[in-house]
Order: C-alpha cells, then structure tokens, then sequence
C-alpha cells in the first residue's frame, strides 16, 4: 500500500499543480477542499488557504516559466497529499475519483520533461512514451 499511496500522491501533486493555472482551477479547489474537510475537517480551511496561495505562485512561475518553482510545488502538494493518505487510507479511492474528475485523461499528471545532451558520435533516443527505432 505505501507504493501505492506515493504513487497517488506525486500523480495528485502533479495534476493539482498543472491544473492550478487553468480554468479547472475553482474545480480543484473546492474537491480539495471537500476531501480534506471530509477526512480532517480541522485542517480544511487551512488547505483551502494554502491552493490559493500555491496558486498565485504557480501563475507566477508559470509566466516567468521557472520550472524549479513548478517542481517545488508539485512535491509540496505531493507531501501534504501523502500524508493525508497515511493518516486516512479510506481516502485513497475518493482521491482517486476526484483526480479522474478533475484530469479525466490523465494528461496533467503525464507531463514530460526530457533533456539530453550527445557529443561527438553520441546518439540520444528519448521518448514520452513508445519508442520504435528501425536502424539501417
């Protein structure tokens, strides 16, 4: 279950960061909101204050296109999310209906960094997802 529960918790960092600086972005706040206030109402409000927070930074380091930001968010979510897991496990199937309505396709949690850098002779393949190399 542990793997399972980080998994699910980069899968919602990601998804809430991306989706934060969209027009999806009144829908993850307030399905947020509802599964913190379902599984620790105490904390509720304090969560819905820190999204809005998150995303005046996310819009910010969106415009200035400061990936470092972006990833530091991605994880702060991916913690806060994982510790709510681990504390409440009951949550891991609302989390997950909650994910599937907010980035029914996955897209958001499925975005793709690479970098590469060859020299001399060096070939580099890299791929998001299949890759077919036919070499002659």
């Amino acid at each position: 279950m542990d793997s399972e529960v980080t998994l699910l918790a980069q899968s919602a960092g990601a998804t809430l960061v991306t989706l934060m600086a969209t027009d999806a972005w009144h829908r993850v706040r307030d399905g947020i909101t509802q599964l913190w206030r379902r599984t620790q109402p105490e904390r509720a409000e304090t969560v819905a204050a820190e999204l809005t927070v998150c995303r005046e930074d996310v819009l910010a380091a969106a415009a200035a296109d400061d990936q470092e930001t972006l990833d530091e968010l991605r994880l702060q979510w991916q913690g806060s999310v994982r510790r709510l897991l681990v504390a409440r496990p009951a949550a891991v199937e609302e989390l997950r209906a909650l994910l599937d309505q907010l980035d029914p396709g996955g897209s958001a949690a499925r975005q793709i960094t690479q970098h590469a850098t060859a020299s001399g002779q060096a070939r580099v393949y890299q791929a998001g997802r299949d890759q077919h190399i036919a070499e002659r």
